[in-house]
């Protein structure tokens, strides 16, 4: 009997000496209600994983809404939620969060799975008009703010973004890999069916510029044949002789509709509106809601660009 006991005992041992980090796992999910907790840097990307991972997924968003990107500073309430995450989703494109915080957050849990959600992604680069080179950058800080980081606003990149968010659940949580694939099969039908509205709805509109605070649309723009023109210059506010052009610019182009976000100052934009006699619109390039925001983004700009 003590033999058994014994032998026993050193299988335990044994077994959590091979599988740290399973055992770990394990306790985390049961103290999340049995679900895989993941991680995602902005809100667009926790709509991708709640529509792959269901009901098996919970997840701890690091930029709150009403938040932006740019800015914004995580608080020791994340940190000690994300102690407890299995997987973190970036977004992989040069977002300023992630540049700054990337290496802080992976410290605090180095057992996470990490997804890459650009990856596969071509970025594009901003205009020249979209960006004005501080002089006094290093040459990687002028790389990263010269690629635009806004991918998951064009649903050609989301669908690739799905695809990873699936991979990354699957190695995490194989068990569930018919459950994950299904629901990615069903959401990537879904975007397909939104592409193909907004192509037909956008195809006949003869006016294709727009104008807005920050330039978050540039993705958006290149799949739909549309010329984004940013009222920010370097994610500053715009400079006297630049707001003359801008406004000459826009009444020779007919445009009445300055878009601005929640996320940004509407100064400028209201200024502008009042010298061509037009509106401010608001749109949100990180509402949580990635389809239902992408066809209301598209509503608007068919309404502004008639």
């Amino acid at each position: 009997m003590h033999s058994i006991r014994a032998i026993y005992l050193l299988a335990v041992v044994l077994l959590s000496l091979m599988l740290p980090g399973t055992i770990t796992a394990c306790k985390a999910d049961r103290n999340n209600g049995g679900k895989l907790l993941a991680a995602v840097s902005i809100l667009p990307q926790a709509s991708l994983i709640k529509a792959v991972g269901g009901d098996r997924v919970e997840v701890v968003v690091m930029v709150p809404p009403g938040a932006s990107p740019h800015t914004y500073e995580v608080t020791p309430t994340q940190m000690s939620r994300l102690a407890k995450a299995r997987l973190y989703a970036k977004v992989g494109a040069p977002v300023e969060f992630e540049l700054v915080w990337m290496d802080k957050l992976l410290a605090v849990n180095k057992k996470m799975q990490v997804i890459d959600c650009a990856q596969g992604i071509e970025l594009m680069a901003m205009t020249e008009e979209d960006h004005h080179e501080n002089e006094t950058e290093t040459e990687s800080e002028h790389e990263h703010h010269g690629l635009d980081p806004h991918i998951w606003l064009s649903l050609r990149n989301v669908k690739i973004m799905t695809q990873n968010i699936c991979d990354g659940l699957i190695q995490t949580d194989p068990d569930n890999k018919i459950y994950y694939e299904n629901n990615r099969d069903s959401y990537l039908a879904e975007l397909d069916k939104l592409d193909k509205d907004l192509k037909a709805d956008l195809a006949n509109i003869t006016n294709r510029n727009f104008i807005v605070v920050h330039p978050s649309f540039g993705y958006f723009a290149r799949d739909y044949n549309l010329t984004q023109i940013a009222l920010e210059q370097g994610g500053k506010e715009p400079e006297a002789d630049y707001m003359v052009r801008l406004i000459k610019k826009a009444k020779e182009l007919a445009i009445k509709v300055i878009f601005v976000s929640p996320q940004y100052s509407t100064r400028s934009a209201e200024i502008l509106a009042k010298e061509i006699g037009g509106e401010v619109v608001q749109i949100d390039p990180l509402a949580e809601d990635l389809v239902n925001n992408i066809k209301s983004i598209g509503a608007a700009l068919k309404q502004a660009m008639r």
